[in-house]
C-alpha cells in the first residue's frame, strides 16, 4: 500500500504527500519491496533537485524582472502643479 501511496504522489509531483509518507516508512518484507522503494526514493530525490532547480530559475527571472522595473522608475516624486 506505502509502495503505491507513493508512486502516486511521484507520479502527481505532490511533496507534501512525498514528505508525509517518507515519514511514515514501513520495514520492508521481501528484498523486491526494498529495491523497489530505493528506486522510488532515488526518482523522488530526483524530481526534488529538478524542482528545486525551476523554483531558483523563477527566483532569479523575477529578481532580473524587478531589478528592470526599478531601473525603469524615475527618481523624482511625482507633483501635482496647479495654477490658479
Amino acid at each position: 500500500m506505502w509502495l503505491n501511496d507513493f508512486k502516486i504522489a511521484l507520479i502527481r509531483q505532490e511533496t507534501e504527500k512525498l514528505d508525509l509518507l517518507l515519514s511514515q516508512m514501513p520495514q520492508f518484507s521481501d528484498l523486491k519491496e526494498m529495491e523497489e522503494a530505493s528506486y522510488l526514493l532515488k526518482e523522488a530525490l530526483r524530481l526534488i533537485s529538478t524542482l528545486k532547480d525551476e523554483t531558483k530559475a523563477s527566483q532569479q527571472q523575477l529578481k532580473k524582472n524587478i531589478d528592470f522595473l526599478k531601473s525603469t522608475q524615475s527618481d523624482t516624486p511625482p507633483t501635482l502643479n496647479i495654477k490658479l
